[in-house]
């Protein structure tokens, strides 16, 4: 675990959303976090099909962004991308 800097503003943007979704700040963040990083990783998928993966991904165990990426050795199987 790490510490990430962030803006005064994106913070005050977490603390409202992951009060208005029922999350801590630090999900909050690790959820947007995996948006933005499955996004750059496939670009041709729209926030609903991210979303519909990441569903997927947690029904399979759980979302592997090392095996996903091809980077790292990993405990958990690689969530298949069905786009």
């Amino acid at each position: 675990m790490g510490i990430v800097k962030i803006s005064d503003p994106m913070h005050e943007s977490l603390r409202l959303a992951s009060q208005a979704l029922s999350r801590s700040i630090n999900a909050q963040a690790e959820h947007w976090m995996r948006i933005g990083m499955l996004a750059e990783l496939h670009p041709q998928l729209n926030h609903s099909e991210i979303c519909q993966l990441l569903i997927r991904a947690e029904q399979d165990g759980g979302l592997d962004i090392a095996a996903l990426t091809g980077r790292g050795v990993s405990a958990k199987p690689a969530a298949k991308v069905r786009a």
